[in-house]
């Protein structure tokens, strides 16, 4: 584990699922108290991703936090004129920093939640079903599962901002 740090420096996320590299791409490390790491990165994607209900796209910037004592990730995600459109929630095992790498394992549970609180889904939950978590690590599916339901209780009651202490809106 890398020490506390409050300097920015640049970092590389490792999003990895099922055992493989998903994705990696680089990110500004905004703070590092020993528990929860804090980057802001640009759109990592390739061109737009229609959800639906959010659309990531070119000149989107999230502000991503990754406790190494919890299982799951929040990303707060803003539009390229630093309108924040809301939070995307990957369910993961707890997060590793080593030096300037953050690596995250996904474990295919999601929750949204709009900007205005007023819309919160779970997503994917049909993907982790058919995954071989449940059957091959049923502790690591148990701990998936009840970071799902801590995150939309908290989204639905005091907001995700307020529940999870990620202070005031940065800005992007």
């Amino acid at each position: 584990m890398s020490a506390p740090s409050a300097e920015p420096s640049d970092v590389e996320v490792h999003l990895r699922k099922a055992g493989r590299t998903k994705i990696r791409y680089p990110a500004r490390l905004l703070a590092d108290d020993g528990t929860r790491v804090t980057v802001r990165a640009p759109w990592a994607g390739a061109g737009v991703r229609d959800f639906g209900f959010v659309r990531f796209e070119p000149g989107d910037v999230f502000v991503e936090h990754f406790w190494r004592d919890r299982w799951y990730a929040v990303k707060e995600v803003h539009a390229a004129d630093g309108t924040l459109k809301g939070w995307y929630c990957d369910v993961t095992r707890p997060a590793v920093r080593t030096d300037a790498v953050v690596t995250v394992e996904d474990l295919d549970l999601d929750l949204w939640c709009s900007a205005d609180g007023s819309t919160v889904l779970r997503l994917d939950e049909d993907e982790f079903a058919a995954s071989s978590l449940p059957a091959t690590d049923p502790a690591a599916a148990r701990s998936a599962r009840a970071a799902l339901d801590t995150l939309e209780r908290i989204a639905g009651a005091e907001g995700l901002r307020a529940g999870l202490g990620l202070g005031p809106e940065r800005e992007v």
